[in-house]
């Protein structure tokens, strides 16, 4: 999965006075997506001069993490969102960078996570109570108001991402709002008050018309394309297995046999190990 970077090493640790090296990369967000240059086919994040200059002088550098020895930072001015590139340089979704064979599992993970980042520093620059311009902390990653004192932290969203399965069956779906050319599954956010195994019950029924049984928790997954920490947990089909789904939300939701689990082209989700798991015959068991 998109976290699994292993032998590298992701270290999180706020050091608000951290300085570049020669290996610091610099990142410039915009959105969901991160600043480019394109050159003969090729995609590559600016060095640390262009992006540097392409940010402007006003452009507050914020450490982000490293991974390894290579310390990330964002480059970070709310004047971004009217920023004009020059020619060669756009910003490209980060979603869509992941998927690209020309980017590593651990840049796909790095440029996920200042994506996160990212959002958060550009939708907090006011404080959300009273109004003040808000400083980044120094004691940890937050910001802090000083107006009415509030600290603001990261933002996290639970949902969860569901292998429904009847025998040797696994419902796989495609979502509705999404244009994306693989399957998926059942997935759903967290709504106040719920548990997850909640969440689970009710965005199948939701989605699907299923009622399930026999939930079990197999593991979890850091998804900064939209702020979420994902738990993934499968289930049986409870009675009746025809699917009625809503086509707001998924465009079809089809039984696929173990055999024929069609799974996605990189192995960033967790969506695509749980349907991988399956396929090979490892996903956890009910209890009997």
């Amino acid at each position: 999965m998109i976290q699994d970077i292993a032998p590298h090493v992701f270290d999180r640790s706020w050091r608000p006075d951290l300085q570049p090296d020669e290996q610091a990369v610099f990142l410039l967000v915009k959105g969901r997506s991160v600043l480019v240059r394109e050159e003969g086919g090729n995609i590559s994040i600016p060095g640390q001069e262009e992006a540097a200059a392409l940010a402007g002088p006003d452009c507050l550098r914020i450490p982000l993490f490293s991974i390894d020895q290579t310390n990330y930072f964002l480059l970070f001015s709310p004047q971004m969102e009217e920023q004009h590139l020059p020619e060669g340089y756009r910003y490209l979704p980060a979603r869509r960078l992941c998927n690209s064979p020309q980017i590593s599992l651990e840049q796909a993970f790095a440029l996920a996570t200042a994506v996160q980042l990212g959002g958060w520093y550009r939708d907090n620059v006011f404080c959300g109570s009273c109004g003040s311009r808000t400083r980044i902390c120094h004691e940890e990653r937050a910001l802090d108001c000083p107006g009415c004192g509030r600290r603001i932290y990261p933002c996290i969203v639970p949902a969860v991402i569901v292998g429904v399965t009847d025998g040797d069956r696994l419902l796989e779906t495609r979502y509705g709002d999404r244009e994306l050319p693989f399957y998926a599954l059942v997935a759903g956010f967290c709504e106040i008050g719920e548990t997850l195994e909640d969440t689970v019950r009710r965005e199948v029924m939701e989605e699907t018309g299923l009622a399930v049984k026999n939930i079990r928790y197999y593991k979890s997954q850091p998804w900064g394309f939209d702020d979420d920490l994902l738990a993934g947990f499968f289930c049986d089909v409870d009675g009746d297995s025809t699917v009625h789904i809503d086509h707001q939300e998924l465009k079809s939701a089809v039984w696929m046999d173990r055999k024929d689990v069609v799974c996605q082209p990189r192995p960033l989700s967790l969506t695509n190990e749980m349907m991988e798991v399956f396929r090979d015959g490892r996903e956890p068991k009910a209890p009997r």
